[in-house]
């Protein structure tokens, strides 16, 4: 039983976070006002918006997100470099949008991600606290079991493409809250735990006073707020897809938590059927799944992707 439950909540995580994507790709860079005079509220996956996706089609957030799951498949030992392979194979295919931060780094990158990013912190005038290595980092945990591994891993992808230490904080952050929800504790519990003695815990369950955007912090509160004061997923996807700006990665990030709480088999049908990388999700999770928990060797799954 422990088993199957791991598998579903490891599953509900990715689905959740691919769910949040395909509503929010709706609304990204939209005014809450723009949004209830075009839709009203958005409460189903209908695509559209600024890069007319097709209804279920999903964004950078989840390709980059699948692309981490790959890598660390690929070479659990030392993933960075294989995630950084996904990572170019993904802008190869020409994406219809790649964040600012990680576009630049993908520019500056001639074979050291490292230095790829300190460039792009140093051509962005120091900014490079934006969230797109937040986005993508729940798969860490899914497979690894080992708090310091997993810190460390968090901390390593992020600083691929976002030098500024404020985003791989929040990746460590949320990938602790992760942890505890993946290993059977209560969700809110988990953030109040792994806020405590950080910048995010003032005003915790209050509406923050800064716009739901790209800033890895404003990002975070807003996806803390959406976790804290939802009755369930519908709540905290909807919610966050409706306020518009960042609205897929915030909706995104926070779908992938509430995902492992309630696990697949809770996540509303009518949500995980209309994705359109479903198969893609279905296959990591049951590769990632297998790793953790039976040791699996994963050579020839990572040939396969390679081939990809």
């Amino acid at each position: 039983m422990g088993d199957l439950n791991m598998f579903d909540k490891i599953k509900g995580g990715l689905f959740g976070l691919a769910i949040g994507d395909a509503l929010g790709a709706t609304t990204e860079f939209m005014s809450p006002d723009e949004i209830r005079k075009e839709h009203g509220q958005v409460t189903a996956i209908i695509g559209g918006g600024v890069w007319k996706v097709m209804p279920g089609e999903t964004t950078d957030d989840t390709a980059m997100t699948m692309a981490v799951a790959r890598g660390i498949m690929a070479n659990p030992g030392n993933p960075i470099e294989e995630i950084g392979k996904h990572f170019l194979k993904w802008r190869d295919t020409k994406p219809k949008d790649i964040g600012i931060t990680i576009s630049v780094a993908f520019g500056n990158y001639h074979g050291d991600w490292f230095e790829a990013a300190e460039r792009t912190h140093q051509q962005l005038d120091g900014k490079s606290a934006g969230n797109g290595s937040l986005m993508r980092c729940l798969p860490i945990v899914f497979a690894f079991s080992d708090q310091k591994r997993i810190d460390e891993i968090s901390v390593l992808q992020s600083k691929m493409t976002h030098y500024d230490d404020v985003a791989s904080e929040a990746c460590v952050i949320y990938n602790r809250i992760a942890r505890r929800v993946l290993e059977g504790e209560e969700l809110k519990a988990s953030i109040v735990t792994e806020v405590k003695n950080t910048r995010y815990e003032q005003g915790l369950f209050e509406k923050p006073d800064c716009p739901p955007d790209g800033f890895v912090v404003h990002t975070m509160k807003w996806v803390l707020f959406w976790l804290l004061t939802s009755k369930n997923f519908e709540e905290v996807v909807i919610g966050a897809a409706n306020m518009g700006n960042d609205s897929d990665t915030i909706a995104a990030i926070a779908g992938g938590l509430k995902g492992i709480e309630v696990g697949y088999n809770q996540l509303p049908y009518e949500f995980k059927s209309k994705l359109l990388d479903r198969l893609q999700l279905e296959e990591i999770a049951t590769l990632i799944y297998e790793k953790r928990v039976h040791g699996t060797s994963l050579t020839e799954e990572a040939e396969k992707w390679t081939e990809r």
